[in-house]
């Protein structure tokens, strides 16, 4: 695929969001809740925020996709995560994982674990998070460290490459890594989107948020469009947003208004690259 169909791929993904207003639930991080709506409300989706079990999977089959994240675990996670996943799975729908703080504890280990059988279709993290969950399911490369620091990266994401690549092709989906410059990837072609803001690290949630944006539009568009629609929104509105800001407070509220301006032509054209592997 050429940087010319990529591009029509993600007008097409973009218009089809704003046109039909789709639902992506969520079963997200406890301290970005409120972020993760907002900014799937910003690009033109729907959103719902749930945590019981019963609920998890009614909302698994009523969207079109759901959001995963296992930032802050409760104890009745340990059961609505796994039926909200097999629930996905089994109807075939689209579903985003966000393997936040992988490695801290062994609850969160398990569930990591156990939904290596139910292949999420896109799997979004930082360079860390991404080695780390590949080590988990068996699919690691020689070399790869991996190490989280609560929810940082101590990785680059170029040295998560591999290891987003080994996830892809076994899940069939789309990896995204993010950092300061963001690498998407199929499993057969890679693609870096650069923009964002120095002061998207500053804000509780931004990664949150990305992952919540990336299941609205897989509601309307292949894993790997999808993955870079968010991906190309997110770099264009942080690199908008910090322009007239003077700290990470006032940088917040404006990145959802961008979020909200921006075009399909605008999120298509953010600069990237296109690898092909």
């Amino acid at each position: 695929m050429n940087q010319k169909e990529i591009k029509q791929n993600i007008v097409d993904c973009v218009n089809r969001v704003k046109a039909e207003n789709p639902m992506a639930g969520s079963i997200t991080n406890t301290v970005t809740i409120n972020f993760v709506a907002n900014a799937q409300l910003a690009v033109g989706g729907s959103a719902a925020m749930v945590y019981l079990p019963d609920e998890a999977e009614g909302l698994a089959l009523a969207g079109n996709a759901l959001y995963i994240n296992v930032g802050t675990l409760f104890p009745v996670y340990s059961e609505t995560l796994p039926r909200a996943a097999k629930t996905l799975h089994d109807a075939g729908k689209a579903w985003v994982l966000d393997p936040v703080a992988i490695g801290l504890g062994s609850m969160r280990t398990q569930l990591l674990y156990d939904f290596k059988e139910y292949k999420p279709t896109i799997v979004r993290g930082n360079a860390s998070e991404i080695i780390s969950l590949a080590k988990l399911w068996g699919l690691e490369e020689q070399g790869e460290t991996g190490a989280v620091r609560g929810v940082d990266s101590t990785d680059t994401v170029e040295a998560a490459k591999n290891a987003a690549v080994q996830i892809a092709r076994y899940t069939g989906g789309a990896v995204a890594v993010s950092g300061e410059t963001d690498l998407v990837t199929d499993g057969h072609m890679a693609v870096r989107s650069h923009g964002g803001s120095l002061f998207m690290p500053m804000i509780t949630g931004t990664g949150c948020s990305l992952g919540g944006v990336t299941a609205v539009y897989a509601t309307s568009a292949d894993p790997f469009t999808a993955a870079l629609t968010a991906a190309n929104v997110y770099n264009l509105a942080g690199a908008r947003a910090e322009k007239d800001v003077p700290g990470p407070g006032s940088f917040q509220v404006r990145f959802l208004d961008e979020l909200y301006r921006a075009t399909p032509e605008e999120i298509a054209n953010n600069p990237f690259e296109v690898e092909e592997l």
